[in-house]
């Protein structure tokens, strides 16, 4: 009696692929551990700064007599803006040109995108994000929530959609100038902290 062993076939592009799609899964296991928790001195100063950067934009939204639209000035890339530039002002995404500069080019991309393709949201949401990211890039103001700016633009209310390229002005551009001033006055109140680390 005789075996027949059927060998299945394996394609030879397949085969040679193997070593390049083990080299790629194995950039998911990492390559060092996390940081030490930042000191409790860090964490009261970023604390203090992001609940006064916050407070502040809230606040002197309120005061420009928007009546609901107030809460326009409280849009969600504020909320990360102040997790970089309170509790990380030493990187290079928190400095002054990437906060104001991220922020207002990212919008104004988000604006112009909506107005040009407002349907359907997700291919103008993926180009507005998509084109921000580039706009940064080449402008040297990388700010990761300028990238939700201009997402924001796309899919917020139509409070945020009637407001044009004003959105870009305020809350935009006035929030990010506000949460600046905010960053400069108390960061530098704590001995540990400089900032900015550069202005252009």
């Amino acid at each position: 009696i005789y075996c027949i062993h059927i060998q299945p076939a394996i394609p030879a592009a397949f085969v040679g692929s193997l070593p390049a799609m083990r080299s790629y899964f194995r950039k998911f296991t990492g390559v060092t551990q996390s940081p030490p928790r930042a000191p409790m001195a860090e964490v009261v100063a970023s604390w203090i700064g992001g609940f006064l950067g916050i407070l502040a934009v809230g606040f002197l939204g309120s005061l420009e007599n928007l009546g609901e639209e107030e809460l326009l000035f409280l849009i969600g890339s504020f909320g990360a803006s102040a997790v970089l530039i309170y509790g990380a002002p030493t990187v290079p995404y928190a400095q002054p040109r990437n906060l104001v500069g991220g922020h207002v080019i990212s919008a104004a991309i988000g604006v112009a995108i909506f107005s040009w393709l407002p349907e359907p949201v997700y291919l103008s949401g993926a180009l507005a994000v998509a084109t921000a990211i580039a706009a940064m890039h080449l402008t040297k103001t990388i700010h990761p929530p300028g990238g939700a700016s201009a997402l924001i633009a796309v899919i917020g209310s139509t409070k945020v959609h009637g407001l044009g390229f004003l959105y870009v002005l305020t809350p935009v551009g006035a929030g990010a100038l506000i949460m600046l001033v905010v960053a400069l006055l108390v960061n530098n109140l704590f001995p540990q902290r400089r900032y900015p680390q550069f202005w252009w």
